[in-house]
């Protein structure tokens, strides 16, 4: 059995994408069909960002801004000129939600609560008009003549004049989010890239890692090298059960991996990556001068942190941990300097899309006419979010690009 049902435009998706794009054009006077697998809209915009929600980046130059999606900056000038963080700004404070602006541009929403995004999109879609239908999986896009012609769904066959696929990537599955509409638009006949997971933590087979979960090692340098190349980030490493995550690792994933299909990946952690070793070793010196009398465990404590120093202990024989400062020699002492200078980790892969905070992959954008996010190949269909082949990284370049192509289509279709 199969239902007809005429709108000017289906959106496929209850994301931040397809929500802005239903909502915009909704308040153009279109009759708008939403369509949402989940039992409620935003399944992932809620859970996002910790729960925190890094809505957007307070970065207001349009090309500094652009520069974060590497090579496809070049393909996103246009819609960022029409919706961009500033009109972002302005969308969430007139609709009762002023954002705050924090470490690296990251905008947060006053509250910090990740679910108080999700009740303003829901609200604006609400109020604009949209007709929602929930608990309701697109199966298939129908083709005639090289124009989408109905979704096939569990509840039957719905058509509109035009339709806009905000069904996401493969980042957080969990929530719905499994990236089928890729696999549609790639059936259609778009060139499509097959998700990876990006932005994502790293997984290491060290011990000492493990044993320092939850702990963050503030302002660390980072470096990986093959025998092909060598990379180096500095910022706040977060040492996990598994690995090493947080924003540095986060937005150096893709890259370790790359390195990684190339076999081994030597890789290493300064905890003090603004002092030469020279300097380093006459700064635990004279620490150790100051705390004469304590254990060299103690001391080194103050100087770092009982879990860091606990790793960085590993550099001499257990013997001397006990020892008093004053009775620790020399090369003992340079010993812990070098390890504090080149704390050597193993890398052995990155998570899986579970962990993702975006994946890549999707459709590539010369396939796209970005100026209004419409298919080059099918008139009636405009793709936005994450079933787009953007690379960004973390610090809300991911929800601004939803923001930004949901708006565009919304307004162009």
């Amino acid at each position: 059995m199969s239902m007809k049902h005429e709108y000017d435009v289906i959106v496929i998706g209850g994301g931040p994408a397809g929500m802005m794009a239903a909502g915009r054009a909704s308040e153009r006077g279109l009759r708008v069909l939403l369509l949402e697998k989940n039992p409620e809209l935003g399944k992932k915009l809620s859970i996002t960002g910790g729960g925190r929600c890094n809505i957007t980046n307070a970065e207001l130059d349009i090309h500094t801004f652009l520069k974060h999606y590497k090579e496809s900056a070049q393909f996103l000038y246009s819609p960022f000129s029409q919706f961009g963080v500033s009109d972002t700004f302005d969308f969430f404070t007139s609709n009762g939600l002023p954002l705050v602006t924090q470490e690296r541009k990251r905008a947060f929403p006053k509250t910090e609560k990740a679910t108080d995004v999700t009740h303003v999109m829901v609200e604006y879609v609400r109020r604009a008009g949209v007709t929602v239908c929930i608990n309701t999986p697109v199966l298939r896009l129908k083709i005639e003549n090289g124009s989408v012609s109905g979704v096939v769904t569990n509840n039957g066959i719905y058509t509109a004049r035009a339709y806009i696929l905000a069904s996401g990537g493969k980042s957080h599955p969990e929530t719905g989010s499994t990236g089928e509409g890729i696999g549609w638009l790639n059936e259609i006949g778009h060139a499509v890239h097959s998700p990876n997971p990006d932005i994502v933590p790293i997984v290491v087979k060290d011990e000492w890692v493990r044993r320092l979960s939850g702990t963050t090692l503030t302002g660390a340098q980072l470096t990986c090298k093959n025998k092909f190349e060598k990379i180096k980030v500095t910022g706040n490493i977060l040492c996990t059960h598994f690995g090493i995550s947080g924003p540095t690792v986060l937005n150096s994933a893709r890259k370790i991996k790359e390195m990684l299909s190339h076999g081994k990946v030597d890789a290493e952690i300064d905890l003090f990556p603004a002092d030469d070793i020279g300097a380093l070793r006459k700064r635990m010196q004279t620490h150790f001068e100051l705390h004469a009398n304590k254990t060299l465990k103690n001391a080194l404590a103050e100087l770092v942190s009982v879990h860091i120093a606990e790793a960085i202990l590993e550099a001499i024989p257990h013997e001397s941990h006990e020892k008093k400062t004053h009775s620790i020699t020399r090369d003992d002492r340079h010993a812990l300097v070098n390890r504090m200078k080149c704390l050597p980790i193993t890398i052995v892969g990155t998570k899986g899309f579970e962990w993702a905070v975006v994946s890549d992959g999707g459709v590539d954008l010369s396939e796209i006419d970005t100026r209004t996010m419409q298919s080059k190949l099918h008139p009636n269909i405009y793709l936005v979010g994450d079933v787009l082949n953007v690379h960004r990284q973390s610090g809300g370049f991911s929800l601004q690009l939803c923001w930004t192509t949901g708006w565009v289509a919304g307004n162009s279709v």
